[in-house]
């Protein structure tokens, strides 16, 4: 019986199982890649969770801030945090300082149904506001407190990481793009903000109570949500 030759690469296989440490094994259990992401996102959910305490804690400890002293809670974030799409409005109202939660009562109901409307859950994605307190009397916060709080709220987006960020009404434009113009004037045009080395494509929108007071312009919204729903497709978001 001839003997058989190694071609090259069996050499080079049995040069490395010469080399191994005399404890390797091989096993014919397939690799169960479903187990190594689910382990990765919970590493990653773990992560996120301790860095948003972290950022709840530095914004809790804030001084001299008139928003925080008349503030029953602070409103931090709802939702999924490793969502690919985070939506930030202005400040809470007062359903939300007393709950705790953000866009509640008819606000949140419009909010969900303009979600559903291009087939997104809300709770699929991930809210906050670019203040975190709510102004006494529903105030409009100052520049100089949208400024301040602009500072967290970039670190909440670099934490978040989303491929989508929705900007709903002129304070969160204000807090995330320096854009103090009318919302009407900069809505449904993709922008993009760096943050940290990091690209974000980021879009403006009406914010719900804006659309409560103003019904004629949901049809706008509507245009904006189709532009929104494209870009999901386009980044093949899945959601």
């Amino acid at each position: 019986m001839a003997k058989k030759t190694l071609n090259q690469n069996d050499k080079y296989v049995q040069e490395f199982i010469n080399n191994v440490e005399p404890d390797f094994v091989f096993s014919d259990r397939p690799i169960n890649r479903l187990e190594i992401t689910m382990n990765k996102d919970n590493d990653s959910k773990s992560n996120k969770t301790q860095e948003l305490l972290k950022l709840k804690e530095q914004i809790s400890s804030i001084e001299n801030c008139n928003l925080k002293d008349n503030s029953n809670n602070l409103i931090m974030g709802d939702g999924d945090i490793n969502s690919q799409i985070m939506l930030i409005g202005g400040t809470p109202g007062a359903i939300e300082d007393r709950s705790g939660k953000s866009f509640q009562g008819e606000i949140g109901v419009l909010l969900k149904k303009m979600l559903l409307a291009i087939n997104i859950k809300i709770e699929k994605v991930y809210s906050t506001y670019s203040i975190n307190f709510r102004p006494p009397g529903d105030r409009k916060p100052t520049s100089q407190e949208i400024k301040r709080y602009s500072v967290f709220l970039k670190d909440h987006i670099s934490i978040i990481s989303p491929q989508i960020i929705i900007l709903m009404g002129s304070r969160a434009m204000e807090a995330v793009s320096g854009l103090n113009n009318k919302v009407s004037s900069e809505r449904g045009k993709w922008k993009e903000i760096i943050l940290k080395n990091k690209t974000f494509p980021l879009i403006i929108t009406f914010s719900p109570s804006y659309l409560i007071k103003y019904p004629e312009n949901k049809k706008y919204s509507w245009e904006d949500l189709k532009k929104i729903k494209q870009k999901i497709h386009d980044l093949g978001i899945k959601i």
